[in-house]
């Protein structure tokens, strides 16, 4: 439990806060809008396990070339999956990059849906600089979206077993052990079907309680 709130605490703002600055880099573009859409959004089109495959290749401590490439800066050697502090940080990493682009998908809907007439009435208003349109326009009216992205995007990263299964394993030292990785040992592996079935329940438990605790906490404070 403890590994699994510490990756959601990583990915949760991350993949948000990216998500956010990426959509709105992105919906200023206007020639070139629709390729960097694409850029970001293939991520979210690939194969979670076989982009796995991939990233535990780039991040190999032997054969990986950023390992290489750290070498050749004279940094030495590093194993981001081997290192037990940092093993999480890894595997949160790979998690942002998947749910970057499709959180940009969803802040684009609502910064399409904003009415231009506000900008200019903030304008005139005096906010006329790039931070003042977010903070008195751009980030109030996306209240709505930034609440369901909060949400599902939670939820994902409770979800994370394929980065654990294909890379770590849970190691070293069971410091990726999360969750669903467990209940898939204990259930699939050792074939103890009540302790299982009993984290199934827990975790279903978990999953609801944060999706309560934003839609009821944070819905108050969202403006529609």
């Amino acid at each position: 439990l403890g590994n699994t709130f510490i990756y959601v605490a990583i990915v949760v703002p991350g993949s948000v806060i990216f998500g956010l600055v990426v959509a709105i880099l992105v919906h200023e573009r206007t020639k070139s809008k629709a390729i960097y859409q694409t850029i970001f959004f293939l991520p979210v089109t690939t194969t979670l396990i076989a982009m796995s495959v991939v990233w535990h290749f780039l991040l190999n401590p032997s054969l990986g070339p950023l390992t290489s490439l750290s070498r050749a800066l004279g940094w030495g050697d590093f194993d981001v999956f081997g290192d037990p502090d940092l093993v999480l940080v890894g595997l949160a990493v790979i998690g942002i990059w998947q749910l970057v682009g499709f959180n940009m998908i969803l802040f684009l809907a609502g910064l399409t849906a904003i009415p231009r007439d506000l900008y200019d009435a903030a304008d005139i208003d005096g906010a006329d600089g790039a931070w003042d349109r977010f903070a008195c326009v751009t980030w109030p009216m996306l209240g709505p979206t930034t609440l369901f992205v909060v949400v599902t995007t939670t939820i994902t990263a409770f979800r994370v077993f394929d980065t654990v299964a294909v890379i770590t394993r849970g190691n070293p030292q069971g410091r990726s052990d999360v969750l669903l990785y467990t209940l898939y040992k204990v259930g699939f592996q050792d074939f103890n079907i009540g302790p299982a079935s009993a984290m199934t329940i827990a975790f279903l438990v978990f999953v609801l309680i944060v999706a309560l605790a934003q839609a009821f906490v944070i819905d108050k404070r969202t403006h529609y």
